[in-house]
């Protein structure tokens, strides 16, 4: 199965976006340089090819979506390299409206594991569709922001987007 990924520039700076036949494989959370977006992340390219033909609107919502705009990602995913687990916490934080936050218990809850608060949250953290599968929208019970791949400074910034306050 063919991998095709496209270089795409935001506001908030340089993403790579990626995927196979299936629907989307990867999304890169923006970094300042171009030169830099695809350092970090060989094994997500290996055998790739850079093809923007295949990602539709895609680049366009996710430059919207960073210029503050109400954007929905309701595309076509896959998840092949996940595990069911991972698969079914995905699955449900897609459920998470824009500007919305949930914690991670309420995420346990709704998948049917009250008690894997931590195991949703390991899940949450191996999330390569970060923006689409919106992991910046769980945080802690007590509202403290957890975790994300990006830094919390960057969960705090996309919190702050979609609750208008950029």
């Amino acid at each position: 199965m063919s991998v095709r990924y496209t270089i795409i520039r935001t506001s908030a700076g340089w993403m790579v976006v990626g995927g196979t036949e299936r629907g989307l494989r990867f999304l890169t959370l923006p970094r300042s340089y171009r030169e830099s977006v695809l350092d970090g992340n060989e094994g997500l390219f290996r055998d790739a090819v850079e093809d923007s033909s295949v990602f539709g609107d895609l680049p366009l919502r996710l430059q919207r979506y960073f210029d503050g705009e109400k954007v929905t990602f309701p595309d076509t995913l896959d998840f092949s390299e996940a595990t069911a687990f991972q698969e079914t916490v995905w699955g449900e934080t897609r459920s998470i409206s824009y500007g919305e936050v949930k914690s991670y218990s309420w995420l346990a809850r709704q998948i049917g594991k009250p008690q894997a608060c931590r195991a949703v949250g390991r899940a949450l953290a191996r999330n390569r569709l970060p923006i689409i599968v919106p992991c910046h929208r769980v945080v802690a019970s007590d509202g403290g922001l957890g975790g994300f791949s990006g830094g919390l400074w960057l969960k705090r910034r996309l919190l702050e987007l979609e609750a208008g306050r950029l």
